[in-house]
């Protein structure tokens, strides 16, 4: 990694898969990165109902230093509300290396796919399309329907990464924590981050 710390959006919706979020902050975390974290009204609540009590957004941050360790103390994290359409990453002007949507809910990539914009998610990746930088959209819903097939199309013509939570099972998962190591270890590999979350395929 260069001497700058990358700048990285997450966006956490209300799709089932909040250990995959908060796999993916901490490792991001864990590598220096400048987190800006937003998560819709159904994120924040997903969180809570999968994770528990204490894995509430605006404390993550505990969160996932008392689950994966102090190491995550040496990046930076930033939550920002979802209704504020005027925050930092809503702007192109602002320096963000890529964005990650994990989970997204089929409604947040139907605004992405459409350009809706409605709320700071669909605007932050809004404007990584049109700024034509790394967008990665992590989908958990299946199955999926004809339309909900076309959004992520449209969202892969407008340049956006489909990287599904389907984790692999060469490399012999024995726990859930493995298999979010391996969605999280896919994410940051598609933003050119080093990692160590699970081991490379050989041959």
């Amino acid at each position: 990694m260069s001497d700058h710390p990358r700048v990285i959006t997450v966006g956490i919706t209300g799709a089932s898969g909040a250990i995959y979020a908060v796999r993916t902050v901490a490792a991001l975390l864990e590598r220096g990165c400048s987190v800006e974290l937003v998560a819709s009204d159904l994120g924040r609540r997903l969180l809570r109902e999968e994770l528990g009590s204490e894995a509430t957004v605006d404390r993550l941050a505990d969160y996932v230093a008392a689950r994966y360790g102090n190491g995550v103390r040496k990046g930076r994290l930033t939550v920002h509300s979802n209704k504020d359409v005027g925050a930092s990453i809503a702007s192109g002007s602002y320096a963000c290396d890529g964005m990650i949507i994990v989970p997204c809910s089929m409604k947040t990539l139907s605004g992405v796919a459409h350009g809706s914009a409605r709320n700071l998610i669909e605007r932050a990746a809004d404007v990584m399309l049109k700024e034509c930088r790394k967008l990665i959209v992590v989908p958990r819903e299946t199955p999926m329907s004809l339309p909900q097939l076309r959004n992520l199309v449209q969202c892969a013509e407008a340049g956006a990464m489909i990287l599904p939570a389907m984790p692999a099972f060469y490399q012999k998962p024995s726990t859930i924590d493995d298999l979010s190591d391996f969605i999280a270890g896919k994410i940051l590999s598609a933003l050119g981050i080093e990692h160590a979350l699970y081991p490379a395929w050989t041959g």
